[in-house]
């Protein structure tokens, strides 16, 4: 969306962009636990069953709303790499404008992709934890930090149900964004341009 916001330009930018604010307006929170709390029936052959939450229906739900963030930051880059000097020959040699976007413009756009993968991740496990604490997550006999955190604020005098779940989340959100700076810099082709 943000190639082809930021390669197109014109119009197609002005209305994918109010698209897309019109959209993030949705408060995330509550359009999470109102399509997570009802129960569906579908249609299986020969009879009927109830859709559950589960851990795909939420990474749906997540996935929905989490593209919007980075779309700004790919168009951008798009626009900056899109200049027509460089289009126009390849146009010209019968190349399409679909290959020119995902071929030639798209890759060299993806770098605040890597740099924000990480803080992604971070958010979409905090907001699965804060589902499952609430009660709106996964179903119940399945195990998450949100369900052990809430087990341990309903026995408060028991401190070690709190904090072993808050530790081990607290580490695996620390790793992921040490390994994401570590991917960022391994791609990073000014490898003397950084800070030291």
């Amino acid at each position: 969306m943000g190639a082809s916001l930021g390669y197109f330009g014109g119009r197609v930018d002005i209305f994918g962009q109010r698209g897309i604010e019109i959209w993030s307006s949705l408060p995330f929170l509550y359009v999470v636990i109102i399509i997570s709390s009802v129960v569906v029936p579908i249609y299986l052959p020969g009879r009927y069953q109830l859709l559950q939450p589960s851990l795909w229906l939420l990474v749906v739900i997540l996935a929905a709303f989490d593209w919007m963030g980075i779309t700004y930051y790919i168009a951008a880059s798009s626009i900056a790499r899109r200049p027509r000097t460089t289009s126009a020959p390849r146009i010209a040699t019968g190349v399409s404008e679909r290959d020119i976007m995902f071929r030639h413009i798209l890759p060299n756009a993806l770098t605040p992709v890597v740099s924000f993968a990480p803080f992604e991740i971070v958010a979409n496990i905090s907001a699965l934890v804060a589902l499952d604490f609430l009660g709106f997550g996964l179903p119940a006999p399945t195990p998450s930090w949100g369900e052990l955190i809430g087990q341990g604020m309903e026995n408060l005098t028991k401190w070690w149900l709190v904090f072993y779940p808050l530790g081990v989340l607290f580490l695996t959100l620390l790793l992921v964004v040490f390994i994401g700076e570590a991917v960022r810099e391994a791609f990073d082709p000014k490898e003397f341009s950084r800070l030291r």
